[in-house]
């Protein structure tokens, strides 16, 4: 059974912009690539001394299970590149899947919605972008609510390509 699945994507290191577009290419393997926000330059949260990111949102329309795609989506880093050697440092790609239709999943593997989305400037924005009216299943706000309610802070603008 086919379900409507948002990732946010991440890069940090080399160039963000080819990983980014990679990791698309290698997402549509497992499904049907729906929609892509803007990619945007995104202040680091949390561990804040490494580079700026590049970020986006796609929504991919997929038949694995929740758990399936979360195998191949850490497949995908590993090729890319992913090696996790510092937690919230610098990397090549990171996937996350933050929806996967209107399922709540907690496991230890596996939690969806994803648990910081909802306070993530550079999730929302692109993810409000592409499908504001998305609901999150537990909190019962759209994407562009939970972006609305967001504080100021966690800088976060579109990408402009240098020339």
């Amino acid at each position: 059974m086919s379900e409507l699945a948002y990732l946010s994507l991440g890069s940090n290191i080399g160039d963000r912009e080819e990983h980014l577009n990679h990791a698309i290419t290698e997402l549509s393997s497992l499904g049907k690539v729906k929609s892509i926000s803007s990619f945007y330059e995104t202040d680091p949260v949390e561990f804040v001394q490494q580079p700026t990111f590049l970020n986006c949102v796609v929504a991919l329309q997929t038949d694995l299970s929740p758990m399936e795609l979360m195998n191949q989506v850490l497949n995908i880093e590993r090729r890319l590149g992913r090696q996790r050697t510092q937690k919230k440092g610098p990397r090549t790609l990171d996937i996350d899947i933050l929806l996967y239709g209107d399922r709540v999943i907690e496991s230890a593997d596996l939690t969806i919605p994803h648990p910081a989305m909802a306070q993530r400037r550079f999730v929302l924005l692109p993810l409000a972008e592409i499908a504001a009216a998305v609901n999150h299943p537990v909190l019962h706000k759209t994407a562009r609510e939970l972006l609305d309610q967001l504080p100021a802070g966690q800088n976060v603008w579109k990408f402009c390509k240098s020339q």
